[in-house]
């Protein structure tokens, strides 16, 4: 049986609250429920995409107006960039979904750590630790700056 088959195939008990300290990280509940918010968020971004085409395909951007094809136009390009935000974010989902299938989701690319459980309650794609993430952040600044 593969790791997908068997995380699909845990059932999450009702009201479960993964936590750091009172049992195994990343263990096969933690792991599927894990999964689960990550493919109910991937469901809810393939919804949007789908309305997002909808409502292009149903927009005229030509109008007699020269200001309402201009508003018209700047209202596609948000979508746009709408729809291309929402497909990167689903190649993360997908990525996560990978990383639980491998055993690899919830330990910081960085540091090999755990990266605790609220962080990725709060963010469930993340691959950084808080910690990493605040070192990788100055990092940036200081190359920027």
């Amino acid at each position: 049986m593969t790791a997908a088959k068997k995380t699909e195939s845990v059932k999450i008990p009702e009201g479960y609250q993964p936590s750091d300290e009172d049992e195994k990280f990343m263990n096969p509940i933690m792991s599927a429920y894990f999964r689960k918010i990550l493919t109910d968020w991937r469901d809810d971004v393939a919804r949007q995409t789908a309305e997002t085409i909808e409502y292009l395909k149903g927009e005229n951007v030509s109008h007699p107006d020269p200001a309402d094809t201009a508003a018209a136009n700047a209202d596609r390009q948000l979508e746009l960039r709408t729809r291309d935000r929402l497909r990167k974010l689903t190649n993360k989902i997908d990525k996560a979904i990978r990383r639980i299938d491998n055993g690899t989701y919830g330990y910081c690319e960085e540091t090999g750590d755990p990266i605790r459980v609220r962080r990725l309650e709060a963010r469930p794609v993340a691959t950084l630790s808080i910690e990493a993430q605040e070192m990788h952040e100055r990092g940036e600044r200081v190359r920027a700056g």
